[in-house]
């Protein structure tokens, strides 16, 4: 299974430890349509809440130095985004995260 198939699961399963064992503990991830940057322990908590729902998510390419992966991204406010992710690996973990999220018509 590769990384992203791994985190992929473990997001959906909100799997605490799965996601402490994926994620680099200097990871990184930096949201450029607010941005904000959230650490390991800010992503995990908010895996972890009913906030993000994803659907359609599909990996567009990985390799063993990154992932680009893409899902439609429904918040609890009821608001959806079209968000494209490029994740970067080191050590067999996800080191950094950026995306770009485009809202979608309610």
């Amino acid at each position: 299974m590769s990384v992203l198939e791994k985190y992929m699961k473990v997001f959906e399963e909100k799997d605490e430890a799965g996601m402490n064992e994926i994620i680099h503990d200097d990871f990184k991830f930096t949201m450029h349509a607010s941005g904000n940057v959230l650490s390991k322990k800010d992503v995990i908590a908010w895996a972890m809440s009913d906030d993000i729902n994803d659907d359609k998510s599909r990996i567009v390419y990985e390799n063993d130095e990154i992932g680009i992966h893409h899902a439609f991204v429904t918040f609890k406010d009821g608001n959806t985004q079209a968000v494209m992710a490029v994740y970067k690996f080191k050590d067999g973990k996800i080191f950094s995260l950026e995306t770009g999220a485009t809202n979608m018509p309610k």
